[in-house]
């Protein structure tokens, strides 16, 4: 009964906070045409990523794992006219459906999709001087840790960092899990904890993606 009432209350608060929109509906059912999985995030978390970049003034955004592309998007719309979005994907696949929902969003001249491995493509980035002011990770999460060090190493004092499936469905208190899953998200909160350059907090969710969490930091230090 929990997962129905969190997803009529979704449901009911989605129709108020963030309304039908045809480009980002568009998005869906096209993902879900050429077989994505349906785990992009929901509306109400799309338009908090949508916030949090606006309230840190973001003009650079780093997003790990693109998939259609629908949290590029309200991540997209944030950026002011100059602004500019690079996203990692490592399937072609999703890659090719993600740029085409960009470009039916119209934000094809700000956000640019990378294809291939993030733990290849971060180091190239760092090598061509991108900073970020903010850095979205919702990708493999064993990689989680690495993704962070990463996120480190391309942000600077001010920039925000945001990463998505936190709490694993309450399976993040299970020490011994088997799961690399559960074991990556572990080390990246032990990691998040100490890590002086950050300050950061973790949001438990619940809703129509069920019980999850989004963790929040602010970089602080360089």
């Amino acid at each position: 009964m929990s997962g129905m009432l969190w997803t009529e209350i979704d449901n009911y608060l989605a129709k108020l906070y963030s309304p039908p929109d045809p480009i980002l509906e568009r998005a869906l059912k096209h993902s879900e045409a050429q077989g994505l999985p349906a785990i992009n995030v929901s509306p109400l978390q799309g338009k908090l990523l949508m916030l949090l970049a606006q309230l840190c003034q973001a003009r650079t955004i780093l997003e790990i794992g693109t998939l259609g592309g629908y949290s590029a998007i309200w991540l997209g719309r944030a950026l002011p006219p100059e602004g500019r979005l690079i996203t990692i994907e490592l399937s072609p696949k999703h890659a090719e459906v993600a740029r085409a929902n960009i470009a039916q969003a119209g934000l094809a001249a700000h956000i640019e999709v990378r294809v291939g491995a993030a733990l290849e493509i971060l180091p190239e980035l760092a090598q061509e001087g991108h900073r970020f002011d903010m850095v979205f990770i919702d990708a493999d999460k064993p990689n989680n840790p690495h993704y962070l060090s990463w996120a480190l190493k391309l942000t600077r004092r001010g920039s925000l960092i945001v990463v998505d499936n936190v709490v694993r469905h309450g399976a993040l208190l299970e020490a011994e899990s088997a799961d690399p899953s559960v074991q990556g998200t572990r080390q990246l909160h032990a990691l998040l904890a100490a890590e002086p350059r950050l300050q950061a907090t973790v949001l438990q969710t619940v809703g129509s993606k069920g019980h999850d969490g989004l963790a929040i930091a602010r970089v602080i230090s360089d």
